[in-house]
């Protein structure tokens, strides 16, 4: 990754700013600077909801814990 070491400023009304935070809220991201380079570079953000993952990687692992037990 390159180094970040160039400052980019613009101006924002109180409503833009408002909206920029809601977004940000909805997406779940924390970073202004983050949301702001992700915006600017590729124009979009994509939340995944990765809970239905989640549960399967951690039946995955009880599964995978159980056999090592049956095996020793």
């Amino acid at each position: 990754m390159a180094k970040r070491d160039q400052d980019v400023h613009f101006l924002a009304s109180k409503e833009e700013v408002e909206r920029i935070h809601q977004k940000m809220d909805e997406l779940g991201i924390r970073s202004m600077g983050a949301y702001l380079r992700k915006m600017a570079l590729d124009g979009y953000c994509i939340n995944l909801d990765l809970q239905d993952v989640k549960a399967l990687v951690s039946l995955l692992r009880i599964c995978s814990n159980n056999l090592n037990q049956y095996a020793k």
